[in-house]
């Protein structure tokens, strides 16, 4: 792997990670990760719509208008979604209503649209397809950490519920780990709220240890580098 790929990849999944780093895609993010299959599905969908649109929007790049490029993109990321919402409502039923309101509103995704936008207009197909997986797969691993966590706090399980997005044989894979449902708090709104911001200070406690280590200025919340 080529020194230009490695950076692209750690980019999108540490360095401007959209759920730790950018803070975008929140409403989702927050409403729906209250379980790993939660979590999970989304997170696949976003991938799979995020990836796509990127490889359009860069094979599309001599043909984009510059006045009409923002409406096409949103076309784009409209039909992929409607694809991810036909298949589903086919054949993920239950997990399709779980989700609700929140495989539409990948549509407004300002994670998508801002690669699409910043990075997919500018390279080369095989760059964008890279973008793409790197920065869903670091979005999509917040989404399960997340849910997990709550999963764990709230219900006092793990893997509650696989069987709605792989099938029957995945009900073997749900754990109790807690005797009793755990704190209720955990799967509530508010838990959301909580859990990611333990995240983003982890994130940046992490950040800040390996800028010390290395020598270089530490960042802050701001992303500027300030002494300390």
């Amino acid at each position: 792997m080529n020194p230009a790929t490695r950076t692209l990849i750690h980019d999108g999944i540490w360095h401007r990670n959209a759920g730790l780093v950018q803070l975008l895609g929140l409403c989702p993010l927050l409403a729906v990760s209250n379980s790993v299959v939660n979590g999970l599905g989304l997170a696949l969908a976003t991938l799979f719509v995020l990836v796509l649109t990127n490889v359009a929007v860069s094979l599309l790049r001599p043909l984009l208008v510059p006045a009409l490029r923002i409406p096409i993109f949103v076309l784009v990321i409209a039909s992929l979604v409607t694809i991810v919402e036909l298949v589903l409502k086919a054949w993920f039923p239950e997990l399709d209503r779980r989700l609700g309101i929140f495989v539409p509103l990948i549509v407004t995704n300002c994670t998508i649209l801002a690669r699409a936008e910043a990075f997919a207009s500018r390279e080369p197909p095989g760059r964008a397809a890279i973008d793409g997986i790197a920065t869903g797969a670091g979005f999509g691993a917040v989404l399960v950490t997340l849910g997990a966590a709550r999963e764990l706090v709230g219900a006092g399980t793990l893997f509650a519920g696989m069987e709605q997005l792989l099938g029957d044989w995945a009900s073997v894979l749900a754990l109790r780990l807690l005797p009793d449902d755990g704190l209720l708090l955990a799967v509530l709104p508010p838990g959301a709220f909580i859990g990611l911001g333990l995240m983003i200070a982890a994130h940046r406690w992490r950040q800040a240890r390996i800028a010390r280590g290395s020598g270089a200025p530490v960042a802050d919340a701001d992303g500027e580098a300030a002494a300390r």
